[in-house]
């Protein structure tokens, strides 16, 4: 086998070795080249009658980013016969070294239109140079900002001249780095057609990535709400939905020509308004033209921004009061039921005493915490984690904290069903029996309108053993999946890497699947079924009340008064000894 693999390393190199060496012998020295193209006189006469240089200026290409090229590396093509043979000079393949780069030109416009066939497409050559490559940060590079509206203008010179006039030619033309050159807008390699692209790509990435920068809104004294105070406008929201109608920056601002509202050729002066407006909004009047649109009406100081701003502040405060009012009389018309029903419950048969209580509150309390400090880790911008104080070490540490507490919780549950005996026959009365199937068959005929609803005899129902086994079975997968994310370098001393890729993935969706599963399942069992409605307070008296109907089993509750002993009857309005 090694000898096998020795041989075919060896075949491997000796081909490399032999591809090198046939290349090196076919290579062409620099010098040979350079005894016709070192003449500033030759020229070439190309299809279309046109004169063109020949000439190599050898100091330029020096100093160029291609210094340490020699001419065969870029045209090896050419055969030792050169130029006697007449065979024409292949266009310089830059894939060869520049593979990516030339990938995304050819996705671009001009790439696109090369494969086309169209005549004068810009190529690699057009806007980069030839011999004299220069980086861009050099003032002479044909890619150096304050160049390219002069280069990009060889094809479009209308676009061009209007660059150079707008607000980014004048502050490039004076040096300004930040203000944005065509490939700023246009991208790069992948030249992008920006006419008839979505408004929220014009607004959100194109000019957004100088006019939401706080650095360059700083530093040239520009606002810096313009892009949020769009967004929040009218156009901003439409765009925003996917509207492709929707006015963007270009459709009231210029396209190229970009000129300050002081220039009376500007489309947002004040005497031309009214024409850019009437683009979208046919028969647009003086008055409608006056609208602002980057305007931050509770802070403007002219007259309409004052009284939206007072009419904003009548209404919050009119909000406040009729909402507040609502929200105080069914609060207090809830509470006022609940208290009743808690009365009712205290004349039930005992369903948890208070050792199950105990552990009752501190799972749902443990729970609750758990839950949202998870979900304001996974979310650190939410508002859940603003509630937290948005700091991450609060959101960690109260996360860690209630997993020990419900791991710890666990265990202990586990020590009282197996050394108690309440515990013990806690779990002899949840686990499932013969009687629950049929419960569950009856319930889904119940449900269809089949037939009537199942009674229940047990201490729990089937739905309450779900649960019960349910909150059993998550626990071990949060604490285990959990203390892996924890501890990933000791986890990773028995386990591969991307095991705790896989712990965090379970938690999270773990986390999901039991949050809605208390939305769902165990809030409707406990508050939201017509028969405990408002709230079944066995949790906190330990007693399930008279009145109370089997969750599983919805009937109409019995007007029969609750009664317990050495009482007198509990009356509906819950006034009575309890």
């Amino acid at each position: 086998m090694q000898t096998k693999l020795l041989r075919c390393w060896w075949n491997a190199v000796w081909a490399v070795l032999v591809s090198v060496s046939v290349h090196a012998a076919d290579a062409i020295p620099d010098e040979d080249c350079m005894q016709c193209h070192g003449d500033r006189d030759l020229t070439k006469e190309t299809a279309d009658g046109r004169s063109v240089s020949m000439f190599v200026d050898v100091a330029k290409l020096k100093a160029s980013r291609h210094s340490t090229n020699t001419c065969w590396s870029c045209h090896s093509d050419i055969g030792a016969g050169h130029p006697d043979d007449g065979l024409a000079v292949k266009p310089v393949d830059c894939a060869s070294c520049h593979r990516e780069q030339s990938q995304t030109y050819g996705a671009s416009v001009h790439g696109v239109a090369l494969l086309r066939g169209e005549p004068g497409v810009a190529t690699c050559k057009d806007c980069h140079g030839g011999h004299e490559v220069l980086p861009r940060s050099s003032p002479e590079s044909l890619l150096n900002p304050a160049q390219q509206a002069r280069i990009c203008g060889g094809c479009h010179e209308k676009e061009a001249a209007e660059v150079t006039e707008s607000v980014h030619g004048v502050a490039l033309l004076q040096g300004k780095r930040d203000a944005p050159a065509c490939t700023d807008c246009h991208s790069e390699h992948k030249i992008e057609q920006l006419r008839g692209a979505a408004p929220i790509r014009i607004s959100e990435r194109v000019c957004s990535q100088c006019h939401a920068s706080e650095r360059i809104n700083a530093r040239y004294r520009m606002p810096a709400d313009r892009v949020k105070t769009f967004l929040g406008s009218y156009h901003g929201l439409a765009a925003r939905l996917g509207s492709t109608r929707a006015a963007n920056c270009a459709s009231c601002h210029g396209v190229h020509s970009i000129l300050p509202s002081s220039d009376p050729r500007s489309s947002i002066h004040p005497s031309n308004l009214v024409q850019t407006c009437g683009q979208c909004h046919p028969g647009a009047t003086e008055n409608f033209a006056l609208g602002r649109i980057h305007t931050d009406l509770s802070t403007g100081d002219d007259i309409g921004s004052v009284v939206n701003r007072w009419v904003r502040r009548l209404y919050l405060g009119l909000i406040v009061v009729v909402v507040g009012l609502l929200a105080s009389h069914n609060a207090l018309h809830w509470w006022r039921k609940a208290a009743a029903a808690r009365l009712a419950s205290l004349a039930g048969e005992p369903r948890m005493d208070l050792g199950q209580r105990w552990q009752h509150l501190l799972l749902a309390v443990s729970f609750i915490i758990l839950a949202w400090s998870g979900f304001a880790l996974k979310f650190p911008d939410s508002w859940a984690s603003w509630l937290l104080g948005a700091d991450e070490g609060i959101r960690r540490w109260s996360h860690r904290v209630a997993a020990l507490v419900l791991v710890g919780l666990g265990l202990f549950h586990l020590g009282y069903i197996f050394f108690t005996r309440n515990g013990r026959q806690l779990v002899r009365d949840f686990l499932p029996t013969r009687g629950d199937l049929t419960a569950l068959t009856r319930m889904a005929r119940y449900l269809r309108g089949k037939g009537p609803a199942p009674a229940h005899d047990g201490r729990f129902n089937y739905a309450e053993k779900i649960e019960y086994w349910a909150v059993a079975w998550g626990t071990i997968i949060m604490g285990v999946t959990g203390f892996m994310i924890w501890f990933p370098v000791a986890t990773s001393h028995f386990l591969p890497r991307w095991a705790v890729d896989v712990a965090t993935t379970i938690h999270y969706y773990e986390a999901i699947l039991a949050c809605l599963a208390i939305i769902v399942w165990h809030f409707y069992q406990v508050a939201f079924d017509p028969d405990v409605y408002p709230l079944n307070w066995s949790f906190w008296t330990g007693r399930k009340a008279r009145s109370h109907k089997d969750p599983a089993a919805p009937c109409p509750p019995s007007s029969e008064p609750a009664k317990s002993k050495g009482t007198d009857a509990v009356p509906p309005d819950g006034r009575g000894r309890g």
